[in-house]
């Protein structure tokens, strides 16, 4: 997956983080921005970074990007990659929906927030596991 997400960071200054957690009790867009603040997500320069959540036991998933992407995108966008993912997850192939996801993800990121040289990768390409 950091492999994935490494691919997709190389043409934007956007963040990519996949988060994994067993089971929560919330709901799980209240959880996922939880998570998004934990991992610091907030703090990059361009506010561009993008979470992709998912409680693997109870089966439920969320994207949530940051304003400077959101306010471009909009929830619609958000949707569709969740809807891409669900498909995946529904046919046992999760791996493959959270790489899915990643690629979509990044080639927005790419449109709205291309990569220039003086870019750093400012958070971790592993999947985060909570």
């Amino acid at each position: 997956m950091a492999t994935a997400i490494g691919e997709a960071e190389r043409r934007t200054s956007g963040e990519i983080r996949v988060h994994l957690e067993d089971h929560i009790e919330e709901d799980v867009l209240v959880h996922a921005a939880f998570i998004f603040e934990e991992l610091g997500m907030h703090r990059t320069k361009d506010r561009n970074g993008v979470l992709i959540y998912v409680s693997v036991a109870d089966r439920k998933a969320a994207v949530i990007g940051d304003k400077g992407i959101h306010e471009r995108v909009g929830e619609g966008f958000w949707r569709d990659v969740l809807a891409v993912m669900q498909l995946h997850f529904a046919a046992d192939r999760a791996s493959d929906g959270l790489c899915e996801a990643v690629r979509m993800v990044g080639e927005k990121l790419r449109d709205m927030h291309p990569y220039a040289h003086d870019d750093r990768d400012e958070l971790s390409n592993e999947v985060s596991v909570g």
